[in-house]
């Protein structure tokens, strides 16, 4: 099932009590302990052994800093030739003093492009969870030269610690040069920032580190998804389903000049298991999507959920829809017609262009590209204004609730990025709310938001085994049944 992520402050707020009662030295060895163990296995995969490996250690002054240099005692007490390289301020005196009884050596900044394009492993503790994206520019600087360099040795892998340097931890936000990593160690729960915007291309792997934090007073800020969770997610019919208990969804998508979209749309809902699909449209867009889509029913009925927009649908057909009073996934061509209140329950899906244009509107100042630099902001800020979901499509979307929560499904292939993409994935969406709609007799934002997060996962599985949106349809259905466990 999804995991927990909290902002750098719910973090430390969590650390709180287990450092007044003086606990920071235990917390440190725990977490320098695992941090270790990751290195240790990142060197194995990498080459087969431990013993006789290079690394170079960026140090901070803080915890973070900390954290390294226990980390790197161990690694040299294992024939690891580690190299310290401090680069700022005064490193963890306890720490420092472990990694040179090791054996660390220490080098100037100066030299450090030199060692760090040597090192077979690169641990990056300079910066973690409280610091800001904000850095010094000779840190930018060193940044820049090491991640540039083609002499850096070949394989060389990189390991954050807790947050890669230059990454807010909270909202993925990035400096102006940010560390980046294969891996990342974080420590006592998962940042949101670790799994959205640049945080998330800079995190790589993210492996969590317990450290005994206490979290059961604690509302989490995000939920984090990962492919397997389809398997809890994708609910199998049982012998007692019908049509009408595995939902209706209602297409209204697809014109004279965009018939595809209609096809692609119902085709892929029908491939995720609606049990009926209904269709609106005149005589030719009907005859269009029943030659592609035969069980597809163009006749007046209960509908669960419609879906609207993908094909620039005309003008009265959509507000029919939105007159309906049931919930809606209003994309594409839709989001320019959105009335002043949706149904509980209703999902807006835009890319980033698309939300400029219905904030900008409704006179925000926004540009595209803050919106992708700062997804989690303006999904959230458009979820509060329209009190609706939002699904902030992008390589990784964000899905926001009007309350704030947000869910960040796993990214999907770049083969997904093609046109008639989104309207297959409008499909998917629209068989699984239909789905929830009829066992729940309702739905809301929660179960419309964690619906959205499995839609976009099964959307990114099918990404894997088709290169057209043509071809997306049948890997939904394969999918499907793979998630089904079939």
């Amino acid at each position: 099932m999804p995991r927990p992520a909290y902002t750098g402050e719910q973090i430390r707020q969590a650390e709180a009590p287990l450092l007044e009662a003086g606990e920071g030295d235990r917390l440190m060895r725990r977490a320098a302990g695992q941090l270790a163990a990751v290195c240790r296995r990142v060197l194995r995969l990498g080459g087969g052994t431990v013993y006789g490996r290079r690394a170079a250690v960026l140090t901070g002054p803080g915890n973070n800093g900390g954290d390294a240099l226990f980390a790197a005692a161990d690694l040299a007490r294992r024939g690891v030739a580690v190299t310290l390289l401090h680069t700022l301020g005064t490193p963890h005196r306890e720490g420092l003093a472990a990694a040179l009884s090791a054996g660390c050596r220490q080098a100037e900044i100066a030299e450090a492009p030199g060692h760090l394009g040597a090192a077979d492993l690169v641990v990056d503790g300079i910066f973690g969870t409280g610091a800001k994206p904000q850095l010094p520019e000779d840190i930018v600087q060193l940044l820049c030269v090491w991640q540039a360099s083609s002499a850096r040795a070949e394989g060389q892998i990189t390991v954050a610690v807790d947050v890669p340097t230059g990454i807010d931890a909270s909202t993925g936000r990035s400096a102006q040069a940010a560390v980046q990593a294969d891996w990342t160690v974080t420590f006592g729960g998962l940042k949101t920032g670790l799994f959205t915007g640049a945080g998330a291309s800079a995190a790589g792997r993210v492996v969590l580190a317990p450290i005994g934090l206490d979290f059961s007073d604690t509302v989490p800020d995000a939920w984090v998804y990962r492919r397997d969770d389809l398997r809890e997610l994708v609910k199998a019919p049982t012998g007692e389903d019908h049509k009408y208990t595995r939902g209706v969804a209602g297409i209204c998508a697809g014109s004279a000049d965009y018939p595809g979209a209609a096809v692609l749309c119902t085709s892929a809902a029908v491939a995720a298991g609606a049990g009926m699909v209904r269709i609106t449209g005149d005589a030719q867009l009907r005859s269009a999507v029943a030659a592609e889509v035969p069980e597809a029913v163009a006749a007046d009925g209960r509908v669960q959920v419609w879906a609207v927009g993908p094909g620039s649908p005309s003008s009265d057909r959509t507000e029919a829809v939105f007159a309906s009073g049931e919930p809606v996934i209003a994309d594409a061509g839709a989001l320019d017609h959105l009335p002043e209140h949706l149904p509980t329950g209703s999902i807006i899906t835009p890319h980033a262009g698309e939300l400029e244009r219905l904030l900008t509107a409704r006179g925000h100042s926004v540009q595209r590209a803050q919106i992708e630099q700062d997804q989690l902001h303006w999904a959230r800020a458009a979820a509060e204004e329209l009190d609706a979901v939002v699904l902030l499509k992008g390589h990784r979307s964000v899905i926001a609730e009007p309350d704030g929560t947000v869910h960040l499904p796993q990214a999907g292939s770049a083969n997904l990025a093609t046109a008639g993409s989104g309207d297959v994935l409008t499909g998917v969406l629209a068989a699984f709310l239909a789905e929830r709609a009829a066992a729940k007799g309702r739905l809301d934002p929660g179960t419309t938001a964690v619906t959205a997060a499995a839609a976009v996962l099964l959307h990114g599985r099918a990404g894997k085994t088709a290169v057209h949106a043509s071809g997306l349809p049948q890997a939904v259905e394969q999918a499907v049944l793979k998630a089904r466990g079939r």
